[in-house]
Order: structure tokens, then C-alpha cells, then sequence
């Protein structure tokens, strides 16, 4: 029987980000990862990105954790959103609020070999990579988890950051709501001939939504265009100077023709929100918590957050001496990023279905707000700042303020 305060199932961005976290609070932590991520990283950037806001790079740089890799960091200055076929349009700069970029564009997998990198050179994380839970049981005493390969956990709390399809929240069986989306994001890395001069840029066409997220090559971005799911098909099967074509015309060719690399592939979007974001002895955060549509790149921020906040209250009840699978001492956590999480799913549905309507006045007065915003340089800062990650409640490590911090650790 191996004994340990924090059972975190899932090795990803959130689930290591969360070990981490808990360094400094004399909390042992296991973590559970089913694979372990090829460490090798190919010529053409991978199609799995994320747009890390300042926020989170805030927090990782301060666990030790940002890449090194500078070649495969993809910052952001400028984000441009327009409607095709109307005024509608709104861009905003890091000089707004005073900061030398928004964020970063990074493949998942870079973040995710940083963070386990670091997460090897800590005394109080206990990998089990690659390994699966078995079978799970929670109980006013602690919380019980079975590998697959015989060894048993006790911890004090289970803590499911193992995505979308979370294993453990299936176990646990808390109220969901969810919804689909009706989209597809269709993903793929992209050559451009004009430089992205490290603007992220989005158009809304329709029933599309086309995304140019810059690269660290200023002649690449990576693509996410979010469309119905026969659309999305269809354009996965063209031919790539067909699909080039199509894409270069509908982008209105704002950053001239493009030409794909590497492969394409496609992602059903779904909303879920877990009505329960802990209970006695467990608690879920990112994805396994609540997933939303990726129109404003802030998903994986919303889960770095999670575990950030949910670090900080377990460091702080631990001080406290209080127990801290607790459900009573977790709701204040659980309010928090509820709380959160609803509104950014709030404004992602919102925000698809005032611009998945073609009614010509609706069109008038979505140009009309967002060229009236465009102007309004208090409301495009508030817009700036939500970009950067600094709106709302932040957790202590995400806060751009000074704060001291464990360097990474070097061998």
C-alpha cells in the first residue's frame, strides 16, 4: 500500500500543472498518466496547440515549468476579429494594457514534456507513467485507487484531471450538462506568404469560424476552423491544393495563399459542465470539469486556473491543519472556479450564436457594436485584459505581481 495526500489521475498541462503547484505545501502527490508523451518533437510544429494567455504563463514560468524551447513559442502582440461580408470588426494590441505581448501560441505536447521535466525533479511527486487506475472507492477516511498493474494508492483526496472523457468522473457519476455545439474544429499547421507579425486573427463567415494562430515562424500559423460536422468532413477529404484554395478564400485572403503541413484532422465540440465540481474526498478541474468551444482560445487557461486555485486551497487548509478532502473545506474552491467556468460558457455560447445568425439587420448591429467597441479604448482594454488572463479572481501564483518562486531545477 502506497500512501499519499493527493491522487491526481491524468499527467497532462492541468494534472502536472497541479503536482507542481503543491511543491511547496509539504503535500506527497501520485499522479496517474495512462501514456507517456513521445519526447521527440518533429520539424512541423503539431496540430494540438494552445493559446497560453499571460495568466498562465505567469504561473508556469513561476513553477519552473515555462519551455525553453524559445523555437517552438509562438508569442502574440494584436488580435484582429472581423465579420466577413460586414463592418463588423474589433483589434486590440498588449500596448493597450502595457505588456510586451497577450501570449503565447504552444503545442500541447512542449508544454506538457516541460512540465513533466520538472515534475521528475521533484521529491514530492510520485509518477506512475504509464500507468491506469483500475477501480476507485471514496470514504469519510480517504480516498482508495487500484492500478491496473496491481499496485494500490490511499490518498486524501482524488483529484480527476484526466480531460474530456474523464475516467474518474464516470466513476464518481456527478450531474452533467452538456450540449453539442454542432462544429467540428478542423485543425492543421499552415505556410503562409504574408507574415502574421504575431497577430492572432479569427473570422466569422457563416456557419464558420477560421482562427490563424502565429507560429514562432512568422511564415506559419496554426489553423482551427470551427464548421458544421458534414463541413467539416468534406473539407478534410479535399485534395490539399483544393483544401489551400478554399481555405486562402474563405480567410479573405488576408494573409495571402497558405498551404498546409502535414496532416489535417478534425475535433467534435461539445459543452460540458459538471454540476459538482468536488465532493467528499474528490474534486475534477479542466476538462474533466467542463469543456468549452475554442472560439477564444481560453479553454486550457480555464484548467491551468483550476489547478492553480485548487493548489492554493488545498496549501492553505493543510496550514490550517484542516483535512483537505473535506467537502465542506472544498466548496469555497468549488464556487470559485464554478463560477468561472459558467461565465466563460456563458460568452462562448453567446458569442456563436450572435454571429451564427445571417439576418441582414442582426448583421447591422453586430457591426455597429463591435466598430463602436473598436473605438471605446476602455471597453477594448477590459477586452485585453480578459486576453491576458488578469480578469476575475486569479489564484496568488497566476498574478503578474512579483512573487518569488523555485528557479526550474537544472540536473
Amino acid at each position: 500500500m502506497q500512501a499519499t495526500d493527493v491522487i491526481i489521475i491524468g499527467g497532462g498541462m492541468v494534472g502536472l500543472t497541479l503536482a507542481l503547484a503543491l511543491e511547496d505545501s509539504g503535500l506527497r502527490v501520485a499522479v496517474i498518466e495512462s501514456q507517456l508523451p513521445d519526447a521527440t518533437l518533429a520539424d512541423i510544429p503539431e496540430n494540438r496547440v494552445s493559446a497560453i494567455n499571460l495568466a498562465s504563463q505567469t504561473l508556469l514560468t513561476r513553477l519552473g515549468a515555462w519551455p525553453d524551447t524559445v523555437s517552438r513559442l509562438g508569442p502574440y502582440t494584436h488580435m484582429q476579429v472581423w465579420e466577413a461580408d460586414s463592418s463588423a470588426n474589433i483589434e486590440f494590441s498588449a500596448n493597450l494594457v502595457h505588456q510586451a505581448h497577450l501570449g503565447h501560441i504552444v503545442e500541447n505536447k512542449v508544454l506538457q514534456l516541460s512540465l513533466l521535466e520538472r515534475a521528475r525533479l521533484s521529491p514530492h511527486i510520485e509518477l506512475h507513467m504509464p500507468a491506469k487506475a483500475h477501480t476507485i472507492s471514496v470514504s469519510e477516511q480517504g480516498a482508495f485507487v487500484l492500478l491496473e498493474n496491481g499496485i494500490p494508492l490511499t490518498g486524501r483526496i482524488v483529484v480527476g484531471a484526466d480531460g474530456a472523457r474523464s475516467w474518474l468522473r464516470a466513476q464518481l457519476k456527478p450531474n452533467m450538462v452538456q450540449w453539442d455545439y454542432d462544429h467540428h474544429a478542423l485543425v492543421a499547421t499552415l505556410r503562409i506568404t504574408e507574415p502574421h507579425q504575431q497577430t492572432a486573427r479569427q473570422i466569422f463567415r457563416g456557419d464558420d469560424i477560421i482562427a490563424f494562430l502565429p507560429l514562432a515562424d512568422p511564415y506559419q500559423c496554426s489553423l482551427v476552423w470551427s464548421c458544421p460536422p458534414q463541413q467539416a468532413k468534406q473539407r478534410l477529404a479535399l485534395s490539399e491544393q483544393d483544401f489551400n484554395n478554399a481555405l486562402a478564400h474563405a480567410f479573405d485572403f488576408r494573409l495571402g495563399p497558405c498551404q498546409v503541413l502535414g496532416p489535417r484532422m478534425t475535433i467534435p465540440l461539445t459543452a460540458r459542465y459538471s454540476q459538482q465540481f468536488c465532493g467528499a474526498r474528490w474534486a475534477l478541474i479542466g476538462d474533466a470539469a467542463h469543456t468549452v468551444h475554442p472560439l477564444a482560445g481560453q479553454g486550457v487557461n480555464l484548467g491551468l486556473q483550476d489547478a492553480a486555485a485548487l493548489a492554493q486551497t488545498l496549501s492553505q487548509l493543510h496550514q490550517q491543519g484542516k483535512d483537505i478532502g473535506t467537502h465542506a473545506h472544498l466548496r469555497a474552491f468549488e464556487r470559485w472556479r464554478k463560477a468561472e467556468a459558467m461565465t466563460l460558457l456563458a460568452a462562448m455560447e453567446g458569442l456563436k450564436r450572435l454571429f451564427g445568425h445571417s439576418h441582414p439587420l442582426l448583421r447591422g448591429l453586430r457591426g455597429l457594436g463591435l466598430s463602436a467597441t473598436n473605438k471605446i479604448t476602455p471597453l477594448k482594454r477590459q477586452l485585453a485584459e480578459h486576453a491576458l488572463g488578469t480578469a476575475g479572481l486569479q489564484p496568488e501564483l497566476s498574478k503578474l505581481s512579483p512573487q518569488p518562486r523555485l528557479a526550474k531545477a537544472t540536473t
